[in-house]
């Protein structure tokens, strides 16, 4: 009989708490429905005015939340903005060095082409050196080899 004493209050009062979370679930779902625009019959001016009140509050909440996301991504954009332009004015200062060498180097070899040209002399027409226009275009040109002077012709040595 002990037993069935200690049993019964501990079991009554589980009984009072499911009760009362059951009440609370219903009332929770009321208000839900409520708040959705729905189950408002039978509710006073009053009442209504609370529930107005209260979905102002949420929905302003809603919108400060909004905005925050917003002018973070915002910010986000402008910070990537900032950094891909500050990336093409790199770029941009490289294209621009590229084509100054490039017309340097046309500048160079064009008119090195051309002072060859003019005077027609290219060093010795056996010399040949690496130095630091390496890269400039080598002409090289076949000619004849000329004859010793200490040579006697061949045309002199028959008439005597």
């Amino acid at each position: 009989m002990y037993t069935l004493d200690l049993c019964c209050p501990a079991r009554k009062f589980w009984q009072r708490e499911a009760a009362i979370l059951r009440q609370q679930l219903h009332d929770l779902q009321e208000n839900h429905r409520q708040l959705m625009g729905g189950e408002l019959y039978g509710l006073s001016i009053k009442d209504l005015q609370n529930l107005e009140n209260q979905l102002e509050m949420s929905l302003r909440g809603v919108r400060m939340k909004k905005d925050q996301i917003l002018t973070d991504e915002i910010q986000e954009l402008n910070r990537k903005g900032n950094l891909i332009h500050q990336e093409n004015l790199e770029l941009y200062k490289k294209v621009e060095l590229i084509h100054e060498e490039n017309t340097q180097l046309y500048t160079k070899v064009y008119s090195t082409r051309d002072a060859i040209a003019v005077t027609g002399n290219t060093q010795s027409a056996y010399s040949f050196s690496i130095g630091e226009d390496s890269y400039v275009p080598i002409h090289l040109q076949l000619s004849q080899p000329e004859q010793q002077s200490n040579e006697i012709p061949e045309r002199a040595t028959r008439s005597r």
